[in-house]
């Protein structure tokens, strides 16, 4: 799916941003909002892993008890 989306964010980025013809216009999102679009659904995916960003765990030396 991410891979999907990246490919359409650098098709998008090389095709012009609206075209007109005899059928209408077209008009493509802005990159901005393309790329804030592919951070939100990529925080999902991270959001729905199992493993966790960040672990703390206190070390405790032998012999100092």
């Amino acid at each position: 799916m991410a891979d999907d989306l990246e490919d359409k964010i650098r098709e998008n980025a090389q095709g012009p941003s609206k075209a007109s013809g005899d059928a209408g216009s077209v008009e493509q999102h802005p990159l901005p909002d393309q790329i804030e679009a592919d951070r939100y659904l990529t925080s999902k995916e991270a959001v729905k892993s199992k493993k966790r960003g960040l672990r703390f765990n206190k070390l405790v030396p032998p012999g100092t008890e």
